[in-house]
């Protein structure tokens, strides 16, 4: 038998990451993938986006939450499980996640990464001071993702 899932998509918040009592890390995230097709009686391009819940353990999760943010491309690789459980109110409920056991963050570094931000520093003081004063208003000028610009919650 074979319970497998294979995902690329775009996360819809930042991860959440908590520890269980043994230490290990958990990182829960949500992602978006969206199909896209032409309705052969119109011709009108149509799309439907499915959310998938993501769990990671242990060092996978570790990274997951230091690197990924809402609006990460990111493979996902893992296992189906449904989860069960009874609320507050005595109702049961039902999530169907997938146990991520391989993660690949694809589109480079989100622009807000510390080691991005370091990378321009070194190669400032490499210049004679002379063109450092020439370009350093440019260099201070923010370079944004995109993402803080959007206005509704679907990141792409």
């Amino acid at each position: 038998m074979l319970n497998q899932a294979q995902i690329i998509g775009h996360l819809g918040r930042d991860p959440e990451t908590r520890y269980l009592p043994s230490g290990e890390a958990v990182t829960n995230f949500s992602i978006a993938t969206t199909e896209k097709w032409k309705d052969k009686g119109t011709g009108e391009v149509k799309e439907a986006t499915e959310w998938h819940r993501i769990n990671t353990f242990g060092r996978l999760a570790e990274i997951a939450g230091q690197y990924l943010q809402k609006g990460s491309l990111v493979f996902v690789r893992g296992k189906i499980t449904t989860r069960k459980w009874t609320d507050k109110d005595g109702i049961e409920r039902y999530s169907t996640e997938i146990r991520a056991d391989e993660m690949k963050m694809l589109g480079g570094r989100p622009e807000g990464d510390g080691q991005r931000q370091q990378q321009p520093q070194r190669q400032r003081q490499q210049q004679p001071q002379r063109q450092r004063q020439q370009r350093q208003a440019p260099q201070q000028q923010p370079q944004g993702s995109g993402f803080d610009d959007m206005s509704d919650d679907i990141p792409f």
